[in-house]
């Protein structure tokens, strides 16, 4: 069933609110994902807070034309939507990237990143992928504290060391 000028123009400017809203989004293409894939997809990621919404390539384009991101669009083919951060005061700003990017490798084939925007611009494919490569905050602090614990655990096991020599 075709969309009236009406609804297109109301789906036109929810697009150009979220996007004037984030300043990262995903753009995910899919070709026969299953109605049960989808609402898992759509599920991982509410639970992380980022939202995922199918859209028409036209519209999407259109709310693209007038937005405030650098760059070039990169090429939408095929069936799209796009995944964003539902609170635009989100920190996790690869939180979207990595959801869509755990389920690409999950579903081999059905979905994949086209591209997106990161920081207010526009990336492309492989821009994408290498940010969602990128630990969440979490796992990049406890990495930090291990770097920062890696010297002095060693020191406390050579002072043990040389503790346990004294006392023989």
């Amino acid at each position: 069933m075709a969309l009236t000028r009406e609804k297109k123009g109301v789906i036109l400017t929810n697009f150009k609110d979220i996007l004037s809203r984030v300043s990262t989004a995903v753009f995910v293409t899919f070709k026969g994902l299953s109605v049960g894939e989808a609402t898992e997809l759509r599920k991982a990621l509410k639970k992380e807070g980022i939202a995922y919404k199918v859209a028409k390539k036209t519209l999407l384009g259109k709310a693209l034309e007038g937005s405030a991101f650098e760059g070039t669009v990169p090429a939408l083919e095929g069936e799209i939507a796009f995944a964003y951060p539902e609170n635009a005061d989100d920190s996790d700003v690869t939180a979207a990237a990595r959801g869509v990017y755990a389920f690409e490798k999950k579903l081999e084939g059905k979905l994949g990143i086209v591209g997106g925007i990161f920081n207010k611009m526009f990336k492309d494919k492989s821009g994408m992928l290498e940010i969602a490569t990128i630990p969440s905050q979490h796992t990049l602090r406890g990495m930090f504290v291990n770097v920062i614990n890696a010297p002095i655990q060693g020191f406390v096991v050579a002072l043990s060391a040389i503790a346990g020599k004294k006392t023989e």
